[in-house]
Parts: structure tokens; sequence; C-alpha cells
């Protein structure tokens, strides 16, 4: 498939940004941080769904057109997701709202976020609302059979990983930076998150790279007749062979998937092990460097994602 950036942009940033509401509702509903970095994370969490969500509308044909989308919830995972991440902005802003009040009475280092019956019920609905977003625009590409590539069953708990780890780290970034401690166990939380992500993406590539189970009289709509070519469909290239036959040579996929190990794998472990390791480091500089990394090996791994997709009709042309 052709991997539009509009796409990637989307995914990466608004899988981040939910990733980072969860573990700020985590955090609000366990009382572990202070009141103004759960406002913070809440509202770098708002920006980058934000942000995500209206780069999407670049790869749309008729952007004023997409409150239509709304409507076909019952039958579409877009739509679903369309409206889960609405659903999910309005919580987050009612999570904002509740922790607003230990904000105006923290003195200068700021309070621990305390949080009334109404408070924990907002923080549990958001932690489900941003799980159930991430969920739904993973669906959206393994709901697509044409395309075995994106039918495979890792593809959730891919973008579910991908997203809590981004998230995570972007947690313990922000915090360091507002002068709150966040102890080693998120390091070593971060660590299992990459190590994790791994295995996933090198189990989801190994299963790729099987040639597909398909004839071009699968591609018609024949599978019991052998199909055969007596002249090519097209005798130049059009919108099907542009946008669902897009190539990436074997080389350069195999430099782009080590890249994306690197990146979201073996930099964030190597930059967690110090802030594991040693307690009294200044780890701020170490979680944002991860964070960084991480966000890149995942727009990165979401370009192949793309470009590695092969959709059934590319057996017929």
């Amino acid at each position: 498939m052709h991997p539009a950036l509009s796409v990637i942009f989307f995914t990466t940033l608004s899988g981040a940004g939910y990733g980072l509401l969860f573990w700020a509702a985590w955090h609000a509903l366990t009382g572990q941080s202070a009141t103004r970095t759960l406002l913070a994370c809440i509202a770098v969490a708002i920006v980058l769904s934000t942000i995500g969500l209206l780069s999407s509308l670049a790869h749309l044909g008729k952007p004023a057109r997409a409150w239509r989308a709304f409507s076909q919830w019952r039958t579409s995972w877009l739509s679903r997701e369309g409206v889960a991440s609405m659903a999910t902005f309005f919580v987050a802003v009612l999570l904002g709202v509740a922790v607003l009040p230990g904000m105006i009475a923290a003195d200068a280092s700021g309070a621990i976020v305390s949080l009334g019956m109404a408070g924990k019920l907002v923080a549990l609905l958001a932690m489900a609302c941003a799980l159930a977003t991430i969920y739904c625009t993973a669906m959206i590409y393994a709901s697509l059979k044409p395309i075995p590539a994106w039918r495979h069953r890792l593809v959730p708990w891919v973008y579910l990983v991908f997203a809590l780890s981004t998230g995570g780290l972007l947690f313990c970034a922000i915090a360091l930076a507002l002068g709150r401690d966040v102890g080693n166990m998120p390091a070593l939380a971060g660590i299992m998150g990459a190590i994790v992500a791994c295995v996933l993406k090198l189990k989801y590539w190994r299963d790729i790279d099987v040639p597909l189970p398909a004839t071009r009289g699968d591609a018609v709509g024949l599978p019991q007749r052998t199909a055969t070519v007596f002249e090519r469909p097209h005798t130049e290239a059009n919108y099907l062979t542009k946008e669902m036959g897009f190539v990436v040579a074997r080389r350069h996929s195999k430099t782009l998937r080590a890249l994306a190990i690197v990146l979201f794998g073996v930099l964030p472990i190597l930059l967690l092990l110090p802030a594991w390791v040693f307690v009294h480091l200044d780890t701020g500089p170490w979680y944002a460097a991860a964070a960084i990394s991480a966000l890149a090996g995942a727009f990165v791994e979401r370009w192949l994602f793309f470009a590695e997709a092969k959709h059934m009709v590319t057996l017929y042309y």
C-alpha cells in the first residue's frame, strides 16, 4: 500500500497521545503524581491525539465530508474510531477538571492528587476510552480481509503496545521535566515494553514474509478456477496500481526493519538501563531521549506497516 504520511502521523501521534492519557488517568486513579504533572500530561495527550486526528483528514478525498463517517458506527471501524476519539476527548477534559482543584490548592512544589469517587470513575473511564480508541484505530486495518498483512492477529496488540510504551515514556519525561521523581520502576517497565514490542514485530514480520496463499483466481473472485491472463488490464498505471500496488525493495525493507528495531527497541533499552540501575542519576534526559527514540521507531515501523502491505487486487494486475 502507498504509505501516506498523513495516516502515519495519525496512527503514531494519536497512539502516543492516547497512551499518555492512559497513564495520566492511571496515576490520577492511584494518587501517585502531582496535580500539575497530570494536567500537563492530559494537555499534551489531547494535543497529540488532536494533531493525529486532524492529520488523517489530509488523506481523505473530501475532508469537508468527514463528519458523515460518524453515522456508520454500526458497521465501520473507522466510524467507531471517530466516535471513540470524540468520547475520549470529552472524558479527558472531565479528568482535567477533576484534577484542577488539586492544582489550585497546591503549593510551589505541587501536591499529590487525591480524587473523590466521581473523579476516580472519570479516571477509569478515561483509561477505558483511551484503550478502546487505540483498538478501534488498529481494527480499521485489521478488519480488511483483502490485505492479509493487516488482517494479522497481532496488529491490534502491536498498536496497543506501541501506544502504551510511547505514552509511558512521554509521561515519565514530562514528570521529570516538571521536577517530579518517578523512581526506577518505570524504567524497568519501559525496558519490558520495548522487549515486548520487538518480539511482536519480529513475529509479525516473519509471518508476513511468507508468500500469500492466494492465486489470481482468488483476486478476481473465482477461487475454484485457474485464471490466466489474455492481456494486461491496463496499458498504463491507474489509481489501484499506484495506491494498492506500492512496492518497497526487499533490501530497503530489511534496512528499515533493522532501523525500526534499533529506534523503538535497542536504544530505549540502553537509555533506560542507567535510569533503572542508578537510583540517584538525573534520569530526565535519559527518559526524554528514550521517548524521542521510541516515537521515531514507531514512525518507521508504521511506514513499513503500510508500505509492506499488499492488496489482493495486485494479483490481478
